[in-house]
């Protein structure tokens, strides 16, 4: 289907920091493909129409199950910047038969949605993003892992900027994830455990450097590169604070630090670290992933439009894509 012909993808929170940039992004990527910009505040959602052109703004409810929509009304796909928790976004898109892409949802979280697709398995395409800053981090380490022929060790560090957190439905996610959670999700010596107090904290090597702590994180690349690598040990810690560029006195950047462990090709043990930094922050790197994730899910790029399913982002975006539109929209990636 030609993006002329596309229903409009309905982008629920599309008038916040990161998913106003997404949208954007998307409509660099596919000029002709209409979007429908949701919220509350339908007068902020329509300002953000009128600024990406060949879009439109509806006030969305989520407190019911057709979330204020007449019936009449067509969506080509649901995409969620805020956290459902009724999961109605979750069963409009199945009783409509269109893909669903949210990225607030990590590890703990993931049971209501599991099984909403087990009791509607061919409903719709389900894409869990709920890793970190979309799929960033796990596209990283799967191109790093392609120098090893056995990998022992996954391990990814990223700096938020206290600055940094975003809007409001980013800073709860935020709130909720890291007071909810009293454990982890990491994989240690091949086994998955749940991880607290001194265990779960790390000290890694920022990108300037300097000695920083992060906290075991249970976002969702634990589970991607859990299935996709077979390394025995993979954790994502996430520090809060000031970030590299910060404490040269310049605005805050986004860090990602992935190394990885273990033997070559040619039989010797080797160690790869990726650093990955955006100059403006978390929000055009997760809404990079977020309009990759859409495109893909609609077909519009990759292969055709996938069917239904529940995924993660690297089951269905190749890695290599990703990164190259990352780099496309300002994210650096060195060797270190």
């Amino acid at each position: 289907m030609s993006t002329s012909t596309q229903a409009p993808v309905l982008i629920i929170g599309g008038s916040g920091v990161v998913g106003s940039r997404a949208a954007q992004i998307l409509r660099r990527l596919h000029p002709e493909l209409p979007i429908t910009i949701g919220g509350r505040d339908l007068e902020k959602a329509r300002a953000v129409a009128r600024e990406l052109g060949n879009a439109d703004a509806v006030a969305v409810d989520l407190a019911r199950a057709d979330l204020g929509q007449p019936a009449e009304r067509r969506f080509g796909a649901v995409v969620m910047f805020v956290k459902d928790d009724t999961l109605h976004s979750v069963g409009f898109a199945q009783a409509r038969e269109i893909p669903y892409l949210e990225i607030s949802t990590v590890a703990f979280e993931l049971g209501p949605v599991v099984g909403l697709h087990v009791a509607r398995p061919r409903s719709a395409p389900i894409l869990m993003a709920g890793s970190w800053l979309a799929g960033a981090a796990t596209a990283a380490a799967l191109r790093g892992v392609r120098e090893f022929r056995s990998v022992e060790s996954i391990e990814i560090a990223a700096v938020l900027d206290e600055q940094d957190v975003g809007g409001p439905a980013a800073y709860a996610d935020l709130e909720r994830q890291t007071k909810a959670q009293t454990s982890a999700l990491v994989l240690a010596g091949g086994k998955w455990q749940w991880i607290g107090g001194p265990a779960a904290e790390r000290v890694f090597t920022a990108v300037d450097g300097r000695a920083m702590t992060g906290q075991a994180y249970s976002m969702l690349d634990v589970l991607s590169l859990g299935t996709a690598t077979g390394a025995r040990s993979i954790r994502t810690d996430v520090a809060v604070g000031e970030s590299a560029s910060r404490r040269r006195g310049e605005p805050f950047s986004t860090e990602i630090v992935v190394e990885i462990a273990g033997t070559r090709s040619d039989g010797t043990s080797g160690r790869v670290r990726i650093e990955l930094v955006h100059p403006e922050g978390q929000a055009p790197v997760t809404a990079v992933g977020v309009a990759v994730g859409v495109e893909r899910l609609l077909g519009l790029a990759g292969g055709p439009a996938v069917p239904p399913g529940l995924y993660l982002p690297h089951v269905i975006v190749e890695p290599e894509y990703l990164l190259r539109r990352l780099a496309e929209f300002g994210t650096q990636t060195r060797r270190a």
